[in-house]
């Protein structure tokens, strides 16, 4: 484990991607394979691989008070480590005792980290975990804590893992992310790496694949210019969602590659009775199934629904368990736009125009429960024995175009049924996981600005260490100020240095990496739309904000009103 960690402190060290593979490549070439599959594992910033069910439950908060207890050190004095290092494994290598040697192997470890993810009680966890970093040395510990956190904070991606298992074992890269990508495993990729065995790895389901994403685009003009036949979609403002369906069973998972089925108990059942294995790609999306066409495009009143703003949607979100009164009172469905594997055949290099062949034929054959086929796409509709309300899984609906006119047409159309905007897809592309090309692209417009007051900052990570960069901002409503959101994004590092100085010298209160200011500062801000939220006092939240500029020519009191918030409010939601 002093080897591992001591890599990781040199990987660490270097700005240089190629220094960083190197690294890693001499590492691996150096230990025997059983200990560089486990290495591998844990410089991916995890504590198993990445198909693995297996979670440590292992919080902030135990390892926080595991640190204070074998440190002896004060709430305070931690806190004050904190704020110079940004990471609890950083404190944990400045505060525990010297120790030279421990002779834990990461074998070890891996071996903890089991018994830490079936130990059931936070006191046994921490037992564990204390006896662990325990017998480390602060060095290990470092990276132990950093693990369990799933973060190294070393500036490595498990791309670069993946670049230096093909430099250490002399394959062909590509060849390498194929099988990491099917396997959900960098260990086991490794292994088959060093053997010569790469073409062995086969898909695994309920395993997520890394989602193709989309690259912003801010015209029309602008997105005609990169291909001449796009197939278009309304960009759905609900949760990215991987559908892997098998054996009578479907799971649902998120663009994080979290499992996220347990939010939508009504969607399993009816992915199920897809007549063989699948992995869709799609949108869950709130869904009012009784809907007018009236006024609206006539292939989009196909779908016999429209999605609802992503505020009602919210509340299924990260719920262990959903009541049948909650999916009533907040309906989803499933818009389909892509399929990656079916019969038995990964799809990932046809191109789009195929892929959606295969995805309209796919939804038009006969289940296992009533379906209903629509008129120019496909619509799955459940009847539930229950009499509970039927799920639609939807093929979501393309239009094709060809000039900016044709966008920008369609784009119009998109906002008025409540859409963010458009998805713009070229019909020839394959579908590349995981990375972000001009295949896709995305054009969205912000809802509107706002100008609010700064009532509270916090300490950034990473980069961001030591400075105030977090803000919590505020409207009025009469003659008092009430949060509506929280930014982090949108100035230059010099401004953040710069109000980090101006916040330290008008902090009205402090609790530890959280300080409330005077609210002299305001700010202009930007989101894409709002909900209602009881997350902060205004009773509104905004989805998306980043920090447009700094409005040093506003006074506070020139900040908008919660009238204002109102206003965009009902508008949005006409």
């Amino acid at each position: 484990m002093l080897r591992f960690a001591q890599t990781a402190e040199s990987i660490g060290a270097t700005n240089s991607k190629l220094a960083k593979t190197a690294l890693v490549a001499d590492y691996f070439q150096s230990v025997p394979v059983s200990e560089a599959a486990i290495a591998a594992v844990f410089l991916s910033g995890q504590p198993f691989p990445s198909y693995a069910e297996t979670t440590l439950q292992a919080g902030g908060a135990l390892l926080w008070r595991v640190i204070a207890e074998l440190s002896g050190k004060s709430e305070g004095e931690l806190t004050e480590i904190y704020r110079k290092r940004g990471d609890a494994g950083s404190v944990a290598a400045d505060a525990l005792p010297a120790k030279s040697d421990s002779g834990i192997s990461l074998a070890d470890v891996q071996g903890v980290f089991t018994e830490i993810a079936a130990a059931r009680g936070p006191g046994t966890k921490g037992a564990l975990l204390r006896q662990l970093l325990g017998r480390a040395t602060p060095l290990e510990a470092k990276y132990i804590v950093k693990i369990i956190g799933g973060d190294l904070r070393i500036g490595l991606k498990e791309s670069l893992v993946e670049e230096a298992i093909a430099r250490a074992f002399d394959r062909p890269f590509d060849e390498v992310k194929r099988a990491n990508m099917l396997l959900g495993d960098i260990g086991e990729t490794l292994r088959l790496a060093s053997a010569g065995t790469l073409g062995a790895a086969r898909l695994r389901l309920f395993h997520a694949i890394d989602f193709m994403l989309a690259s912003p685009v801010e015209s029309a003009e602008e997105a005609v210019r990169y291909f001449a036949n796009a197939a278009v979609e309304d960009k759905y403002d609900g949760v990215r969602a991987q559908a892997h369906i098998g054996a009578g069973e479907a799971r649902l998972f998120s663009r994080t590659r979290g499992e996220i089925t347990e939010s939508f108990p009504e969607l399993p059942s009816a992915l199920a009775g897809l007549p063989e294995d699948a992995i869709l790609d799609g949108e869950i999306v709130a869904w009012n199934s009784i809907w007018s066409a009236e006024n609206h495009d006539p292939e989009m009143a196909e779908t016999h629904g429209r999605a609802l703003p992503f505020s009602t949607l919210q509340r299924r979100l990260g719920r262990k368990k959903v009541s049948e009164r909650l999916i009533r009172e907040a309906p989803v469905a499933y818009l389909v736009f892509d399929v990656l594997y079916a019969d038995g055949e990964l799809l990932l290099d046809q191109p789009l125009r195929e892929r959606r062949r295969i995805l309209d034929e796919l939804l038009a054959r006969p289940r296992k429960a009533a379906v209903q086929i629509s008129r120019g796409q496909s619509t799955l509709a459940f009847d539930n024995p229950d009499d509970s309300p039927r799920v639609p899984v939807l093929a979501a609906p393309v239009a094709v175009a060809h000039t900016p006119e044709d966008l920008e047409g369609l784009f119009t159309a998109a906002r008025k049924r409540g859409n963010e905007g458009l998805m713009i897809k070229d019909l020839d592309s394959f579908y590349t996981p995981g990375r972000r090309g001009k295949s896709w692209l995305k054009m969205k417009r912000e809802l509107a600005t706002l100008d609010v007051v700064v009532t509270a900052v916090e300490y950034g990570h990473g980069k961001r260490i030591g400075v105030l960069s977090d803000y919590t901002f505020a409207v009025w409503n009469g003659d008092r100020l009430e949060n509506i959101g929280k930014a982090y994004s949108g100035l230059t590092d010099e401004e953040i240095a710069g109000m980090t100085q101006w916040f330290l010298a008008h902090k009205t209160s402090e609790h530890g990496l959280r300080l409330e200011v005077e609210p002299k500062i305001v700010l202009e801000v930007a989101f894409n739309n709002m909900m209602r939220s009881e997350r902060h006092e205004s009773g509104y939240a905004l989805r998306f904000p980043r920090i447009v500029r700094l409005r040093r020519d506003k006074l506070p009191e020139d900040a908008d009103t919660i009238e204002t918030v109102r206003e965009i409010f009902e508008q949005q939601h006409r």
